[in-house]
């Protein structure tokens, strides 16, 4: 039985696309700035019935995410390719697009007496635990993590779906929603472990990212990518042995899956998060003690994260002897874009306009 980028055994019946488009996140530059989550709703759910949506979100970590506690609600598939059981996120779990007091504060002359506020009492919403982490001080710690679909090999929603509904592109590996055929039954919205599949009640229909497949055949890098001030977003073919993600993926095998147990076999990868070191009640640095602890790294990126941030430490080391690192080199993307997203670096501005 073939395996996994991840290691693990893959059914061979599951249908391959003839190439994977992927992305890796390299969390060590992760601003938490949220341009890439505005760039998307900008681009892609600014309609009515999708204004909680946020295909494109960045969740402080730890933290429960979006929606509340989505690591706890199930989904994905065992070691012997079965269902796992799961459960529906329900909407406040997402979180509300809230209303505030705008024309009270900047048309109603409150600006002086009042503060901006959402109109009545929220109780979630997707960065409602930013910046909180984990932790007591001076060993507090949080971390950025930018989540889309995952765009898997196996994914849990495809099979799920009655109405076969949703469809993994032969050409890229994109997972795509035919909403002409979706009924709204959100079986895949269950089904989904990473839970980034929204449901639009006024379609009653199922939607979620769409790895800007329109944008991709033009060359265009997705809107959440080229945004992204940090550079942090890499775009390309897992079998492009010369393009960035192969690179960081097979070649240099720092590239990891998020929560690779749930068995789909995701197609978007991170660079674990390099940890400050932890420091004494004197505010004295404990040698070789990392803040974020490695057991909570393990549990969102596999065993393997060990092996990969000691390898990023050498490198690192490297670096400062003067010596080269082709690895930090490719993390470090002097050349934008065609350091990040070689196929895709077409400027949009520049592309002809339809008459």
């Amino acid at each position: 039985m073939p395996k996994s980028q991840t290691g693990r055994a893959i059914d061979e019946d599951i249908q391959r696309p003839r190439r994977q488009l992927a992305m890796v996140f390299d969390l060590n530059k992760c601003l938490g700035c949220h341009t890439c989550s505005i760039a998307c709703k900008t681009q892609w759910t600014g309609e009515e019935g999708m204004e909680n949506m946020w295909w494109t979100v960045v969740n402080t970590m730890p933290g429960k995410g979006t929606p509340k506690d989505w690591e706890q609600m199930g989904g994905g598939f065992d070691d012997q390719g079965d269902a796992k059981p799961s459960r529906l996120p329900g909407r406040e779990e997402f979180g509300e697009a809230w209303k505030f007091n705008h024309e009270e504060v900047f048309k109603g002359g409150g600006g002086s007496s009042t503060h901006l506020q959402p109109d009545g009492d929220p109780k979630w919403g997707p960065n409602w635990d930013e910046d909180e982490g984990a932790g007591e001080y001076p060993n507090s710690y949080y971390f950025y993590l930018p989540r889309i679909c995952n765009h898997c090999t196996h994914p849990a929603c495809l099979e799920a779906c009655p109405r076969n509904a949703i469809l993994k592109r032969e050409k890229d590996g994109v997972v795509l929603i035919n909403e002409k055929s979706c009924k709204g039954y959100r079986f895949c919205m269950s089904a989904c472990p990473y839970k980034r599949i929204y449901f639009n009640p006024l379609k009653d229909t199922s939607q979620k990212c769409i790895f800007c497949f329109p944008r991709m055949e033009k060359g265009v890098a997705p809107a959440c990518a080229r945004q992204c001030p940090g550079r942090m977003r890499f775009v390309g073919y897992l079998d492009d042995a010369e393009g960035p993600v192969h690179k960081l993926v097979h070649q240099y095998g720092v590239a990891l899956p998020l929560h690779s147990e749930y068995g789909t076999d995701p197609n978007v990868f991170y660079v674990p998060p390099l940890s400050p070191p932890r420091l004494d009640e004197e505010g004295r640095v404990i040698k070789e003690e990392p803040r974020i602890p490695i057991d909570y790294l393990r549990h969102l990126f596999g065993k393997r994260v060990d092996g990969v941030l000691a390898k990023l430490q050498d490198e690192i080391a490297k670096k400062k002897r003067g010596e080269k690192s082709e690895l930090l080199d490719t993390l470090i993307v002097y050349s934008w874009p065609k350091d990040i997203f070689p196929d895709f670096a077409q400027d949009p501005a520049e592309l002809p306009v339809r008459s």
